[in-house]
């Protein structure tokens, strides 16, 4: 049976662990929850792609054939960095303080908040003695708030997690994430010819250039196929640099780019219209891409999916299929052919936000629901 309390004193202790990413150290927290996962009997393993930084890797086995069970494991799997504290926080961001209900800390909601309600899920399953036929394959990883380069990425692509389907919880409110856009990332750099301020007209002006390029990029409308549960493709400038002195003519300027874009869409595509733009005003660019994901999409109708919101739904919560404008690891599952869908137990609103929390009536109904579906599922 699911502990309140303890899951409440769980939550609190990896609140109060300090993993912000940058600069990326886990290795307290990760030695925890391996502790913790090990107090269980539970096969334990840590995998690390940078030092300091490992993944903790723990296996409930279930009682089919060893293969089998193994063939058919379910991952569930949250990550346990964070993202910078910041200023002007009522709470300490590392506290764990409980108030009105709420457990306060960066991190509480995004994603510590998630982990503790799956180890909490195990702690109970193994509790009650409850044999379940797959294997149970609990990871928490690292690095997830700056691209997963030594987290779940490199977890997929070496192989060490091989599972049927996964479970990202990484979101809020039960709500279950089946469709994400696509990110391209890249910087625009223009380039000009210097000349002094007096006599600008002999000069070419990168930072004239890049304005009248960020303009065109902001008009600029893609060519997509409508989503119900996503927003169309979205455009953000995030910094921008160029020029030496006042009195001189730019001679260079970078701006970067966000570009979310939706299923059916492509980064490759995404970049060749950029590049197109960017054309329109200056033969003298480069365009540099940073980061891409591919957008994602599951059937809201797929068993597992299914299972989730039905289970949720019967137990009394008003459960619904969502998407993400962002960015969550569940995009890096389709390359490996693995059923994937997000959801979570924290609060909305507060996540990135100071004075993150998340109300503990959230987390205990959370480990609630997570132990029923992974019962429910386990007897299709």
């Amino acid at each position: 049976m699911v502990n309140r309390n303890r899951l409440v004193r769980l939550t609190q202790k990896l609140v109060q662990f300090d993993s912000v990413n940058p600069p990326g150290n886990e290795r307290a927290v990760s030695k925890f929850i391996e502790k913790d996962m090990r107090s269980l009997g539970l096969d334990v393993k840590m995998v690390s792609f940078q030092k300091d930084r490992p993944n903790v890797i723990a296996t409930l086995k279930g009682t089919w054939p060893r293969p089998q069970a193994a063939k058919e494991a379910v991952l569930i799997t949250p990550h346990i960095d964070t993202v910078l504290f910041g200023s002007g926080w009522t709470f300490k961001p590392t506290g764990g303080e409980i108030h009105r209900g709420r457990i306060y800390g960066r991190g509480a909601s995004d994603d510590k908040g998630n982990c503790a309600v799956g180890m909490e899920a195990l702690r109970s399953l193994v509790e009650d003695g409850v044999g379940l036929k797959r294997d149970i394959v609990f990871a928490a990883t690292v690095d997830e708030e700056t691209g997963s380069h030594y987290g779940i990425r490199p977890l997929l692509d070496q192989g060490v997690l091989r599972p049927k389907v996964a479970l990202i919880t990484d979101s809020e409110e039960f709500d279950a994430i089946i469709a994400q856009k696509g990110l391209v990332h890249c910087r625009v750099q223009i380039f000009g010819k210097k000349a002094h301020g007096a006599y600008n007209w002999m000069g070419v002006n990168a930072i004239e250039i890049a304005s009248r390029v960020i303009n065109r990029l902001k008009e600029h409308q893609f060519k997509f196929r409508k989503h119900p549960l996503l927003v169309p493709p979205t455009k953000n400038i995030g910094t921008i640099r160029g020029g030496d002195k006042v009195n001189m003519v730019a001679d260079f300027c970078e701006f970067s780019l966000d570009v979310r874009f939706m299923p059916g869409m492509t980064a490759a595509g995404v970049v060749q219209e950029v590049r197109a733009v960017v054309g329109r005003e200056t033969k003298k660019f480069k365009v540099i891409i940073d980061d891409s994901q591919k957008p994602y999409e599951i059937n809201p109708q797929h068993p597992f999916v299914k299972t989730y919101v039905d289970v949720c739904r019967k137990m009394g919560f008003k459960t619904k299929w969502t998407g993400s404008q962002g960015a969550t690891v569940i995009t890096f599952f389709q390359d490996h052919g693995i059923p994937a869908f997000s959801t979570g137990w924290g609060s909305h609103g507060v996540i990135h936000a100071n004075d993150e929390y998340a109300e503990i009536k959230n987390l205990y109904n959370g480990a609630c629901v997570l132990e029923a579906f992974l019962k429910e599922y386990d007897e299709r």
